[in-house]
């Protein structure tokens, strides 16, 4: 999953690169950050020009000249929710080292991500995705897909050094391996926010763990 900015890994909280900001872009980081609340309410479809001009209580000609069109304004929340989800979900995992650590802590991440997302009524990458299931060939979807794709290459990846570094067995299918890793998180988001199961977080660690022991190898294979 890449962010806006050099080699993909920059992200948009940061206060020194703030104060480097013209005032122009500082504007506009503002007005996203008012528009991805209003995606939190009514979704990326119900995000226009003219509700975020009463939002903010600027023009729409002064909109107009930071996004040329609602699909640009879409597209600016979508990257500004993927810097955000970069910034602390993926940046904190690949600080970890390589190995069975790295993937406890995406995980661990990720369920802080999704948690957090409920001021935002839900996480807006999930929303995003049931908002564009069907748009073939909208710009936020094919966005929507290349940051998706990024991620299971992402846990993939980790997945393979964790089989490296000798934590996971050799025949441990990876591909696989990233496949549940989402599916328990998914259903933690279903079960934590839409059904308010408080046992949700116990049962996903619970199916997390259940994924590690099946990946791990032998104590046996270890002392080879």
């Amino acid at each position: 999953m890449r962010a806006s900015g050099k080699e993909g890994v920059a992200t948009s909280g940061s206060g020194a690169a703030i104060k480097g900001l013209s005032k122009g872009e500082r504007t506009r980081r503002t007005i996203v950050a008012r528009a991805v609340g209003i995606v939190s309410e009514v979704g990326y479809e119900g995000l226009s020009i003219g509700s975020l001009a009463a939002v903010t209580k600027l023009s729409k000609s002064g909109l107009f000249a930071h996004f040329k069109s609602k699909e640009a304004l879409q597209l600016a929340v979508m990257q500004e929710v993927i810097d955000r989800y970069v910034a602390r979900v993926v940046q904190p995992g690949l600080a970890a080292p390589r190995g069975e650590g790295r993937l406890r802590v995406l995980f661990e991440k990720k369920l802080q991500w999704i948690l957090g997302q409920q001021e935002l009524r839900g996480c807006l990458l999930g929303k995003a995705s049931l908002e564009y299931d069907n748009r073939h060939g909208h710009p936020v979807r094919q966005r929507l897909i290349q940051a998706l794709e990024d991620w299971r290459e992402l846990l993939v990846r980790a997945t393979r050094g964790a089989i490296e570094a000798r934590d996971f067995r050799a025949d441990l299918d990876a591909e696989q391996f990233a496949y549940e890793f989402d599916g328990i998180t998914m259903m933690y988001q279903q079960a934590r926010g839409l059904l308010a199961d408080r046992a949700a977080e116990q049962r996903a660690h619970t199916a997390f763990a259940s994924l590690l022991e099946r990946s791990r190898r032998s104590s046996r294979s270890r002392q080879h």
